[in-house]
């Protein structure tokens, strides 16, 4: 199996609807070169760009549904498109509805960071609202609400579990991904380079703690004034980098047997001896 992580910069100057085309026009660069093809978080705005998101935010199905799944159909390739600022139907519910307490999105839908998957059809396979919003008080946490699901993915060579960028701080939720059969994670991020030691640090971890193929791809270039950390990477069950991309924009190609999940499992069974969470704990 092969993939291709797209570490498309994001710089200030660009448009949102220039760079939808560039994005769109390297998946289709991928047409015989990769399987799955991946491209980073809210790479349509920039992560940090929070002024953004409520004038960018668009409907599951808007500008950036079309042109990615027209790609991954022109391509021929499983797509995970990162993910968009989604501005949704009125979610009373919701946690953290988007911009509650400071009168955004009142009445004009909630706001999530939603990732989009395609099939090679260009149909969409799932889609993912991201359950971990980073920001404390401010910024996203306070912009965006919160997913609830956890969701797979079922591609011809392996499972697929979805999270992004904050997400990879949490590993229970890579937990659940696993015990959904998930044996490749797939991880859309804009991660910052001040904390880019973490970012390696936590994809190895949740490669060898789970057992499974880690593909975490990363924006290049400045999010509003935050430089951001690039190096995208992939990692194998055994959580040996196979390989990492520089800190500008490219496409990291790497071909990967995912029958690799199995036999590490088979040889190395720890997943089996898990004791926590897996019951209630005795009172």
């Amino acid at each position: 199996m092969r993939a291709s992580l797209i570490q498309i910069a994001v710089e200030e100057g660009e448009s949102v609807e220039s760079r939808r085309g560039r994005a769109a026009a390297l998946v289709r660069e991928q047409a015989g070169v990769a399987d799955l093809v991946v491209l980073p978080e809210l790479w349509t705005t920039g992560a940090f760009a929070y002024e953004q998101f409520a004038a960018e935010a668009e409907p599951l199905e808007g500008p950036t549904y079309e042109a990615m799944a027209k790609a991954a159909s022109d391509a021929g390739v499983w797509l995970h498109a990162g993910s968009i600022p989604e501005r949704a139907a009125s979610d009373a519910g919701a946690a953290g509805a988007a911009g509650e307490g400071e009168g955004e999105g009142r009445g004009e839908g909630v706001l999530y960071n939603t990732s989009l998957v395609f099939s090679p059809s260009g149909e969409l396979a799932a889609s993912y609202r991201k359950i971990h919003r980073f920001g404390f008080d401010k910024g996203e946490a306070v912009l965006m609400g919160a997913g609830r699901d956890l969701v797979t993915v079922r591609l011809p060579w392996t499972t697929v579990g979805v999270a992004t960028c904050y997400d990879l701080r949490f590993p229970e939720l890579f937990r659940g991904l696993v015990d959904a059969g998930a044996e490749t994670l797939v991880v859309p991020a804009g991660w910052p380079e001040r904390r880019r030691s973490h970012w390696t640090l936590l994809a190895r971890a949740r490669a060898v703690e789970n057992q499974a193929f880690v593909l975490a791809c990363g924006t290049a270039g400045t999010h509003a004034g935050v430089p951001q950390a690039g190096h995208s990477i992939v990692v194998d069950p055994w959580g040996e980098v196979l390989a990492e991309a520089g800190h500008g924009e490219e496409v990291l190609t790497v071909e990967f047997d995912p029958a690799k999940v199995s036999t590490t499992r088979e040889q190395f069974p720890a997943l089996k001896d898990r004791v926590l969470g897996l019951e209630p704990p005795r009172r």
